[in-house]
């Protein structure tokens, strides 16, 4: 058994697979969504594919359209990861997490940020609230 940290539910749900952890903000429109790839320039996770991971970061920018339209574009073509903890969630994230069925939670133990790092196993149980370096 790993290291569990508590946290906060968003958006029901649980999900197991390989975190991905960005230290930078999110533009969702700035994603190929054909492939899940980061294609903003000079980010965190230029040229990275978050399909099917565990995202973590710290919070979304860019206007609530072009974020609801990425996080849409993601699902519609299958690449949208498996869940996603967020440090300071914002109405229009939370509001697409819970249309799409994607897990999200935020306020997880400070230590989990200083343990977590990419490619570990992550399971986010949104619904006991808990996230678990595995």
């Amino acid at each position: 058994m790993g290291q569990k940290f508590t946290c906060h539910k968003i958006s029901e749900g649980k999900a197991t697979s390989e975190a991905l952890v960005s230290e930078d903000d999110i533009m969702f429109y700035l994603i190929r969504p054909e492939t899940g790839v980061v294609i903003e320039p000079a980010h965190a996770l230029y040229g990275k594919s978050m399909a099917g991971k565990i995202l973590i970061f710290p919070s979304g920018k860019g206007s609530s359209v072009v974020q609801a339209d990425g996080l849409f574009q993601l699902n519609k073509n299958g690449n949208m990861p498996k869940a996603m903890i967020i440090q300071y969630p914002e109405t229009v994230l939370v509001s697409s997490a819970i249309i799409m069925d994607i897990p999200m939670v935020d306020k997880v133990d400070p230590e989990f940020y200083k343990k977590v790092k990419d490619g570990d196993t992550v399971l986010v149980n949104a619904d006991e609230g808990y996230v678990e370096i595995m």
